[in-house]
């Protein structure tokens, strides 16, 4: 029975492009659970969650409930579910003959780890959410537009940091990445556990495939990324290639 995978299109030629939602999919490929996946514009995710029953991931600043993707179905239980790492727990433990997202019992260590990782990007933001929201599709475009503008108080233009702002700005990018680069460096690599894939190298993967989406790989920011802290964000997403399978 394949899993119905709830994402967000895109105007790119590869259509996922969020993180969050990459999440998941890398993971969805990596167990060899089969899937399909169905595209959801953004203004149209609260109401298509409340009338599956959905529930949502945060609350907006005004205390309304904020329901967002990735969101998964799966027929073989009847279980709808929201937020990629409530996701991949569930994934590991409705399919535990699958290859394990969080090996060794790991669980517990690598739960904290989007949030640990998210610490080092803040710097991102101001650079990726503008050009993400030229690649989205007309709908999708103006709502991300509004609500982002709302939360920064600037125009998706204004927003990207320019001249010598802007190459400070993306040193400190460059830093942050240095900082997971370090706790790389403790393994002998590829990935975080070593030669072991996990739920980590998802998380990091996904930010890294987003940004080579958005700006393509012929961009100066790309290229910068693939050679920063000898390869190694070039390397993390080869050796991931194999599960970045769209369907």
């Amino acid at each position: 029975m394949t899993i119905i995978f709830y994402d967000i299109p895109s105007s790119v030629k590869e259509n996922a492009w969020s993180p969050n939602t990459w999440k998941v999919r890398y993971a969805l490929n990596f167990k060899g659970i089969p899937y399909k996946t169905e595209w959801i514009e953004y203004p149209d995710i609260e109401a298509f969650c409340k009338k599956l029953g959905i529930a949502h991931t945060s609350l907006k600043a005004d205390g309304r409930p904020h329901y967002t993707l990735p969101a998964i179905h799966d027929p073989r239980t009847g279980v709808y579910l929201s937020d990629s790492l409530l996701i991949a727990e569930y994934l590991e433990k409705t399919y535990p003959d699958a290859p394990s997202l969080f090996p060794h019992n790991t669980l517990g260590l690598q739960w904290p780890f989007n949030d640990l990782y998210g610490n080092n990007l803040a710097a991102l933001w101001s650079f990726s959410l503008p050009a993400s929201c030229f690649k989205l599709n007309p709908p999708s475009a103006a709502y991300f537009r509004e609500t982002r503008e709302a939360t920064f108080g600037k125009t998706m233009e204004d927003l990207i940091p320019k001249g010598e702002e802007g190459v400070k700005e993306w040193a400190k990018y460059k830093e942050g990445l240095g900082k997971v680069d370090a706790w790389y460096a403790k393994t002998s690599g590829p990935f975080l556990m070593g030669d072991t894939v996990s739920w980590a190298d998802f998380v990091v993967a996904a930010y890294i495939v987003w940004l080579r989406i958005i700006w393509g790989e012929d961009s100066k920011e790309w290229k910068d990324i693939t050679s920063w802290h000898d390869g190694r964000w070039k390397g993390l997403i080869e050796n991931l290639k194999k599960y970045e399978t769209v369907v």
